[in-house]
């Protein structure tokens, strides 16, 4: 399955470096958001390396999910492209 990444989690004022927001493929309610926590969301960066992440939870009403990096999250570089989730 695949993924937009949407945005980084935060606020107006503050921004979450370590927490990404997806929109995943055909995912249209918060219901079947929840079915994807604890899976594993892979983004490739144009060099090869891979950064891997987990879905905590779902976010809003229309099917994002909450995605947490380890390592410091991903770049800005990666907004708006194509993640997958296995």
């Amino acid at each position: 399955m695949e993924a937009i990444i949407s945005a980084y989690r935060g606020s107006y004022k503050t921004q979450v470096n370590n927490q990404m927001i997806l929109i995943p493929e055909g995912i249209n309610s918060k219901e079947e958001a929840a079915k994807l926590h604890g899976k594993k969301a892979v983004w490739t960066t144009p060099s090869g390396n891979k950064i891997e992440g987990i879905i905590t939870k779902p976010h809003g009403n229309k099917g994002a999910v909450r995605v947490r990096f380890d390592q410091g999250g991903l770049p800005g570089q990666a907004l708006g492209t194509k993640i997958s989730i296995e």
